[in-house]
This record gives structure tokens, C-alpha cells and sequence, in this order.
């Protein structure tokens, strides 16, 4: 790589280490070296290791709520976008996202990043359940038991095969329109 990395660089390889070695990994010595850049790169983008972590953690959300939220919503307008969302996140590897939960555990900043993609995340399936009829106070419940569903596929850190996944995204598209 270059001198010339930009912000969003640091931040890409931030998360990739992150959800190959843990928030351990997430200081600027190491990752200059993996980087084949010097510190001085990083600092000219932040002013610490604090902002950095600040700057990793809104990045993960804008890559793990945002951009999902954006592209479900141009795959599927309309009452789909709820199957979209979960063939999506039930086929995805989650690595960061177990490594973001496990930080959350011991530091304060990635405790209060977790529990606000959570209610971004979970406003938005409760959203999809109210527009396919639901009522608030089904749809919130059935959102929580959707993303309770989630975070245990992303505990396990096992892909599914192919036609289970379908037949699990199936039950749970029936158990929470039903």
C-alpha cells in the first residue's frame, strides 16, 4: 500500500482485524505494519487510539445497520423486505459481529455502540412487521424474537447449509406474519 490511505482505509482494515483477531488487534503499530505504511499515516487521520476505536465503531454501524437497512429497502420495497433482510443476515459470516460483542464486554464505547445498532436494528424489523399489518404490539415482540434468532445464528459462528438456511428463514418469515 501507499502513504496516500485514507481515513476509510484505516477503518476497513480496523474492522477486518477486528473480526480476525479481536479489538486487541485495533492499534496503530500493528496494523501500520500490516498495512506496509508507517504510524505517522495513522495519526495523520486521528488523533489517537480513542478516536480511532470511536471512528471503527461508527463505521461497523454504518456497514452492519445502514447499508443492510439501504439495500433491503432498494431489493425489496414493500412487505418483502422483510424476507430480504433475513436470507441476508441468516447467510452471512459474523465474525465482526462477535468480535464487536465481545469488546462490548469489557469497554464502555463499544457497550453503548452495540445497544444502539441493536434498537436501530431492532426499530427497523418492527418497522417491516408493522407494514405487513401487524400491530405494535405484535410487532414488537415478534422484532425482539426475530433478532433474539440473529444474535444466537451469529453466536454460533456455523454457516448453515443452503437449504436449511431456507427452511429456517421460511419458519421464521411464517412465525412472524402469521
Amino acid at each position: 500500500m501507499t502513504d496516500q490511505l485514507s481515513a476509510k482505509d484505516w477503518l476497513d482494515q480496523g474492522l477486518k482485524a477486528l473480526a480476525r483477531r479481536g479489538f486487541t488487534a485495533l492499534k496503530a503499530e500493528p496494523l501500520a505494519k500490516q498495512m506496509g505504511v508507517s504510524r505517522g499515516s495513522f495519526y495523520w487521520h486521528f488523533a489517537d487510539i480513542a478516536a480511532y476505536h470511536a471512528g471503527v465503531l461508527k463505521h461497523w454501524r454504518e456497514i452492519a445497520a445502514e447499508r443492510i437497512i439501504v439495500d433491503v429497502e432498494a431489493a425489496a420495497p414493500g412487505s418483502d423486505a422483510l424476507a430480504v433482510l433475513l436470507r441476508r443476515v441468516f447467510s452471512e459470516r459474523l465474525a465482526l459481529e462477535n468480535a464487536i460483542r465481545s469488546w462490548a464486554n469489557v469497554d464502555a464505547s463499544a457497550r453503548a455502540a452495540v445497544q444502539a445498532i441493536d434498537q436501530r436494528r431492532l426499530g427497523y424489523v418492527e418497522g417491516l412487521l408493522k407494514r405487513a399489518g401487524l400491530t405494535d404490539e405484535i410487532a414488537r415482540p415478534r422484532a425482539q424474537i426475530l433478532y433474539w434468532a440473529f444474535l444466537g445464528h451469529a453466536l454460533t459462528e456455523q454457516p448453515l447449509p443452503k437449504a436449511k438456511q431456507q427452511t429456517i428463514v421460511d419458519e421464521l418469515l411464517r412465525m412472524a406474519v402469521r
